[in-house]
């Protein structure tokens, strides 16, 4: 599986939250790449995060307004799309304004992580642990306990 971050702000190389996002990408089975944009306008970024979504990938915009799930419910979710044939998931990390309703059209799931405001950079660590926890769910390893 290949896995696409688009996000808007930059993370800093040697920031505690870069340290915890490399962790879980070096322990990833799965191809992870982390594509960002200096934060701008709501227009620019949207801009940006539409025009850098792969070809085929199935889409999943974090937004407050999304569905909240277990991880285990995400984890399965993932696993149909790579039955049907999906290989590749975008991830869409918005700016300090959120998304444009243009920008949760293109997606094949609106994802919440709860209705606390958690900064981009954090969002990010958070998004590449249950990222790496959806893989070992899949595989059947003990790393999840429900």
């Amino acid at each position: 599986m290949k896995v696409t971050i688009l996000a808007i702000g930059k993370c800093k190389t040697n920031s505690p939250e870069a340290q915890i996002i490399n962790e879980y990408i070096k322990r990833s089975s799965w191809r992870i790449e982390i594509k960002e944009k200096d934060n701008a306008t709501q227009q620019e970024e949207a801009s940006f995060l539409q025009s850098h979504i792969p070809s085929g990938a199935k889409v999943v915009v974090l937004d407050e307004r999304g569905e909240n799930m277990k991880s285990i419910e995400l984890a399965h979710k993932v696993e149909n799309w790579q039955s049907a044939g999906c290989s590749e998931i975008c991830f869409l990390i918005g700016g300090a304004d959120g998304h444009l309703q243009s920008t949760r059209d293109k997606a094949d799931l609106i994802l919440s992580f709860g209705k606390l405001t958690l900064p981009h950079i954090l969002m990010r660590a958070v998004l590449t642990e249950q990222i790496y926890r959806m893989q070992k769910i899949i595989e059947g390893h003990p790393y999840h306990r429900e």
